[in-house]
This record gives structure tokens, C-alpha cells and sequence, in this order.
């Protein structure tokens, strides 16, 4: 979990993102390091763990590996966060031996929020809360900060608002 949290800290002090950190553990050796890169690339899905996924199609490549699905079966993921709804699925279409994990993500989880293992069948194993301290801190550093990849939020104009929704229901009992 230590590599885990350093790619989180990566994420959070060198590119400003929301911090999550995995490795990819296979034969007892990490053959895949992420962290999210959502702004930096202005891509939503570079989230760690598809960073990592990644990283092992070209580990099997540059290891003439064909089958990469043999690979993915004796991986052992391990992220400061909870996988998101589309990470987990991901993981789990790939029949990732097991998810090791910091804290629970309660708004995107793909066990906390949705769980991803009552729609897609699989048998990897989940573990959660571990180092969950550690990795919680660091999302509480992040959303005290600004993101600057945010989206600005649009202004309401709650004169225009109470106009229109007076309009439609004097309509409504004309």
C-alpha cells in the first residue's frame, strides 16, 4: 500500500489531481504504477488503475506475452481508493485476482456506491481499509484546495427561474 500512496501524493503535489495511487502486483513484483491523470490529460478515464492497465498491455508486449488475460488473472491491484464504479467494472472484466484497498470512495465506489459484483460475476477478492487513514487524509488535502480543472459553475438567475416556473403554472391552471 506504501506505493500506492506515494503515486497518490505524485497525483496530488506534481499534477494537482485527485489523489489516488495503485499498483499492479504480479509474481510478486509491481509491473504497473498509476495515479490519476484526469486534468493533466483532459481525458476522464486515465483514472490510476487504467493508467496501470495500460502499463501491463505494454509489459506483455515488451515481454512477448501473448495472452494477456493469463496476466491479468494473477495480478494483485492495490490503490489508496476504492476503485470507482468504471474502474471496478474494468477490473473485474479482467478477472483481476485481487483488489487491495485504502478507503471506501462513498461517491463513486464500485462496492460502496453501486456494487459492481452484483452485476458483472467474478472472483476476485476485496479487501478494504487498509492504510485507510493515510489515504483518507490525502483526499481531505485535495478537496480543500481548488481544483483548477474544474468546471466554473454556471450562474443562476433566479429572477428569469421564478418567472418562467409562475409562467408555466399560471398556464398550468388557466
Amino acid at each position: 500500500m506504501e506505493e500506492a500512496l506515494n503515486e497518490a501524493k505524485k497525483s496530488l503535489y506534481e499534477h494537482n489531481e485527485v489523489p489516488v495511487g495503485c499498483v499492479f502486483i504480479y509474481n510478486n513484483e509491481i509491473i504497473a504504477r498509476g495515479h490519476n491523470l484526469v486534468n493533466l490529460t483532459k481525458n476522464p478515464t486515465r483514472h490510476a488503475e487504467f493508467v496501470c492497465i495500460d502499463a501491463v498491455l505494454q509489459y506483455c508486449k515488451d515481454n512477448k506475452i501473448d495472452n494477456y488475460n493469463d496476466v491479468f488473472k494473477d495480478i494483485t491491484v492495490v490503490v489508496s481508493v476504492e476503485p470507482c464504479i468504471m474502474c471496478m467494472s474494468a477490473l473485474y472484466n479482467l478477472k483481476i485476482k485481487s483488489i487491495i484497498y485504502g478507503c471506501k470512495n462513498d461517491r463513486f465506489g464500485g462496492q460502496t456506491v453501486v456494487n459492481v459484483a452484483d452485476y458483472i460475476s467474478n472472483e476476485t477478492s476485496l479487501q478494504g481499509g487498509v492504510c485507510e487513514e493515510q489515504a483518507m487524509n490525502l483526499l481531505k488535502q485535495f478537496y480543500k484546495m481548488e481544483n483548477p480543472a474544474a468546471p466554473i459553475p454556471a450562474k443562476r438567475d433566479k429572477t428569469k427561474n421564478k418567472t418562467q416556473d409562475d409562467q408555466t403554472a399560471t398556464q398550468n391552471f388557466e
